[in-house]
């Protein structure tokens, strides 16, 4: 068909599809309408074709035609560095594949409306991108690199998943040189081979300067970096301490008033925000041991009020993010640690979970309720574990009573910890490091993160106090926001147990599910062995992402059918938006009016502060790695035992001890052609049928490292 006859026939159906009268019709029906004969609808159908392929029109799953966005379907737009995507549309049980020369503008993270060609049993269903609803980088951070020859240049963005870079023209630079990290504006989304356009307007310094890597981190993840004044004004109207006035006020309006019973904060030594403090006590009653178990939470709900500016600017952040070098919190210090800090000597406004447990971990009864407290001391978990382990050296803890009160708190977390076990909970004990800086901003050492005694104590006194405040709340039947852990999906968790089979280990699936308890009697016998760690990510990555709900539908990981976050407030937006309804609901405030606001309000604040959730996490992942790389630059050469951790056709991942992860590329193993046996896991040499397979141990040398894709190359160093 000629060009021109091709565009003319386009430019009469884009006409009739274009009238508000039309309905969608299949290709017969367009013929009829059309008047087109028998033996010519092959080209209608050609000219059709033309148009779907321009993403203009769209084809229903019943063969009818119409605008691309009468049958485009809604969703976000995950890109990958080799230039095709995905796009997640909620209801659909996978992702729609988008290639190259269909992601149109989109670019990471977009809203994006696709049109979606549905594919046969088996393969993933394919779609088109014809519009971006909404765009998720008006800013990108990046390196910028000046053109020699000319006036312009390029940012090359930070972000793998932005697969061009951003074309700066003359006079759009604010005077940046090559090496400079930037911020640009985007001006322009470019399209099919057509670079995106914008202007800087910062510039964060050069990629070698101290802190320019976190601060580049900060700026791309859009973490806050400071607080509107109106919220600093309203913070500094929060009072320092607690009055004895305000104290009385609030035990007349029926606080219950705990400051004779000794509890303590168990936090580490760097901790600033305390929000959590314990308390326990035993007794016998007709031959029964009863353990009285305190959990009482910093109540900052008492002064972050609701659709004040603290309040709204606590919930667009949505959490505090810890990155290496420091911490954005989710409040001003001045309540964090100060008022809303539980310190050691002070009165202080609280939330408490009192709960009672009988010598097989069952809670018998509980109540929560508003409390004054005063914490008798502040520990740490290093003092703790040492009472606990026997190597105390502060005899005071032993004579003022504090070493029986941590072995009491012990014996009492010890049978909350057999009884969650015992009904399947996973328990993740994966490695972790802390990463020790100089002033400068550089790395010095890699630290274990020590998981003692203590920790676990305070882990199972929070968690213990999470359900039971959950399934409260449950049975009121009040709206309410629960921490989510939903069943894994039964094609990852099938194809997870045929993995495992490779290892000589089992999984035990019934109608297409798994309990908890099977992976956590796989994670039993795995101890100890050398794929130990790799079994535990795996069984992780096989399970899906918690999250926040107003359904409880039950936490798979805890193997808790009820289970919330209620311990943090400080930290996380979800824990203060709990601590109102709950107060809200013990001084009766709860009427119809109020339940119909937080059934409307609590839907859309579960979402957001999931979705905060994820993006902090992901920024401390990449400050993390920017670290590590850094570290790992001054031990280029230096020769390393490690675990292999990951597979792919392209090479294998090698973790060192110290949660150092680098790759092996495939084209680094000498003497033979490698191929990724993926049903097994394993790189295969052709010819000498060696293998590279997960969970082996493995020398390797440090030989490369890429401070902007914060990668390590590593290079095996003995015969393999």
């Amino acid at each position: 068909m000629e060009e021109n006859l091709l565009k003319e026939r386009k430019e009469t159906l884009m006409a009739l599809m274009n009238d508000k009268a039309y309905i969608p019709m299949k290709l017969k029906e367009l013929a009829i309408l059309l008047g087109v004969p028998r033996e010519d609808r092959g080209e209608l159908e050609a000219v059709l074709k033309a148009l779907m392929a321009d993403g203009k029109i769209a084809v229903s799953k019943k063969g009818k035609y119409a605008r691309a966005e009468i049958f485009a379907e809604t969703g976000v737009f995950t890109a990958h560095y080799k230039g095709f995507g995905f796009v997640s549309v909620e209801g659909r049980e996978s992702d729609l594949f988008i290639a190259p020369d269909n992601t149109g503008d989109a670019m990471d993270g977009d809203t994006v409306q696709v049109t979606v060609e549905e594919a046969g049993s088996g393969r993933r269903a394919e779609g088109t991108v014809i519009k971006v609803l909404k765009r998720a980088n008006e800013t990108v951070v990046g390196m910028y690199e000046k053109s020699k020859k000319n006036h312009f240049g390029f940012v090359i963005p930070d972000n793998p998943r932005i697969t061009m870079d951003i074309f700066v023209p003359e006079g759009m630079d604010m005077g940046a040189v090559s090496g400079h990290k930037v911020m640009v504006k985007l001006t322009s989304y470019g399209g099919k081979r057509k670079n995106p356009e914008g202007q800087v307007v910062e510039i964060l310094g050069h990629v070698n300067d101290p802190g320019v890597d976190i601060l580049s981190i900060v700026r791309a993840y859009g973490l806050p970096e400071s607080y509107p004044e109106e919220v600093m004004e309203e913070a500094a109207r929060v009072p320092e301490e607690l009055s004895a006035e305000t104290v009385e006020e609030e035990l007349k309006k029926g606080r219950k008033d705990l400051r004779s019973v000794p509890m303590v904060t168990i936090d580490g030594e760097d901790a600033k925000d305390l929000d959590d403090a314990v308390s326990i006590s035993k007794e016998c009653e007709d031959g029964r041991t009863i353990y009285h178990l305190g959990v009482h939470i910093a109540d900052v709900a008492h002064y972050v009020t609701e659709k004040s500016a603290l309040d709204a600017e606590a919930y667009r952040r949505g959490t505090s993010v810890y990155l290496v070098d420091r911490v954005i919190p989710m409040l001003p210090h001045r309540l964090s640690n100060g008022i809303c800090s539980l310190n050691a000597g002070c009165d202080r406004l609280a939330l408490s979970c009192l709960m009672d447990m009988d010598e097989k971990g069952n809670i018998t009864g509980h109540e929560i309720c508003e409390t004054v407290v005063r914490i008798d001391r502040r520990m740490t978990y290093t003092a703790v574990n040492a009472v606990l382990t026997g190597g105390n050296t502060d005899e005071s803890l032993e004579t003022e009573g504090f070493g029986s009160m941590f072995r009491l708190l012990d014996e009492a977390a010890g049978i909350l910890r057999k009884k969650r076990m015992e009904r399947g909970a996973v328990d993740f004990d994966f490695a972790e490091c802390k990463i020790l800086l100089d002033e400068k901003g550089r790395p010095e050492a890699l630290v274990p993160r020590e998981r003692n005694a203590a920790t676990m104590l305070i882990e199972d006194f929070m968690l213990a106090a999470n359900e039971t405040v959950a399934e409260d709340y449950y049975w009121q039947q009040i709206p309410f926001l629960y921490r989510t852990h939903e069943k894994p999906d039964e094609e990852k968790i099938r194809r997870f147990a045929i993995l495992i089979n490779n290892f000589g280990y089992s999984l035990h699936i019934g109608n297409g599910e798994v309990h908890p308890k099977e992976i956590q009697k796989l994670l039993s016998r795995a101890a100890g062995t050398p794929e130990e760690a790799m079994l535990s990510r795996l069984a992780l990555r096989s399970m899906k992402q918690a999250k926040y709900t107003t359904d409880c539908v039950g936490h798979f990981g805890l193997a808790a059918r009820y289970y919330t976050h209620f311990t943090s407030p400080i930290r996380r937006y979800p824990d203060l938006q709990i601590h109102r309804i709950i107060k809200e609901n013990l001084h009766g405030r709860l009427g119809e009016k109020r339940l119909s606001h937080y059934g409307k309000l609590l839907p859309e604040a579960a979402v957001w502060t999931s979705s905060r959730e994820r993006l902090a996490e992901e920024a401390e992942r990449e400050t993390e790695k920017a670290k590590k790389v850094q570290y790992m630059e001054r031990r280029i050469g230096e020769v390393f035992d490690g675990v292999i951790s990951g597979i792919s056709n392209y090479g294998f991942y090698v973790e060192l001890p110290d949660t150092v992860e680098g790759m092996v590329h495939v084209s680094e193993l000498d003497g033979d052609y490698y191929v990724f046996d993926e049903a097994h896991y394993e790189l295969v040499g052709e010819r000498t049928r060696k293998r590279f397979k997960l969970g082996q141990p493995i020398r390797v040398q440090v030989v490369a490292v890429d401070r902007y894709l914060k990668t390590i190359d590593f290079l095996p160093v003995r015969e393999f």
